[in-house]
């Protein structure tokens, strides 16, 4: 696996699994609330200020503290204490899991998702894609885009580049909902413990960072 070339992908896809599993599982066990971005948390912090809800408000805005903290950290731990982020992240995906498997079914649902808010945002801004592709592993949005682009693209000339950029983004997508189907399955044997899950696939996206980094080594 280490003398592929297509190991940055296949480390591409095993993140976007991991990251379709946290989506799933937030909604399925926290009342429909997708915590691997903050679109919908700065939503809400807005409306309950408006609201008056001062408890709802500390709530989002926390969320938001720790998804801004976690993107600052895959710049300053390299930079001062010389971590390997790559490395790092699925760490931080198996410690979210660990965490969220001793939160109560009853708990708050925001400050239930605060491992997610975290974790993803470490992901997303350590990872940037694949193949020279930019592409999110933790939400779906810009990937369906792309790969609507590129298959309308596709058809208007035939160019075969097009036809390589649908096929990364239809396997990102596929990937991702792949981890969406574990998430439904775990919960649905384990409950809000299926997160445990979570952490296999959390170990094979590590294995495919360690792949990756000894064929870099072996190109270089």
């Amino acid at each position: 696996m280490s003398k592929n070339p297509n190991i940055d992908l296949y480390r591409h896809l095993s993140f976007a699994a991991v990251g379709g599993f946290f989506g799933a599982y937030a909604i399925l066990c926290r009342c429909g609330v997708l915590a691997s971005a903050q679109t919908m948390n700065l939503l809400e912090l807005t409306i309950e200020a408006l609201r008056g809800d001062g408890l709802a408000v500390l709530l989002h805005f926390g969320a938001l503290a720790l998804y801004v903290l976690g993107t600052m950290l895959t710049v300053l731990l390299p930079h001062y204490l010389h971590v390997d982020m790559h490395l790092a992240v699925p760490v931080i995906d198996a410690a979210a899991c660990v965490l969220l498997c001793f939160i109560p079914a009853d708990a708050n649902v925001i400050l239930s998702l605060y491992p997610i808010f975290f974790a993803m945002s470490v992901q997303w801004s350590s990872f940037a894609g694949a193949r020279g592709f930019v592409s999110s592993t933790i939400f779906s949005t810009n990937n369906t885009k792309q790969a609507s682009l590129a298959f309308a693209e596709y058809i208007t000339d035939g160019d075969r580049e097009h036809f390589k950029k649908l096929r990364f983004y239809v396997f990102t997508l596929l990937a991702f909902h792949f981890g969406a189907a574990v998430s439904f399955l775990a919960v649905r044997l384990m409950g809000v413990r299926g997160a445990w899950v979570n952490i296999i696939l959390a170990a094979g996206a590590f294995y495919m960072v360690l792949c990756e980094n000894k064929y870099n080594a072996i190109k270089a």
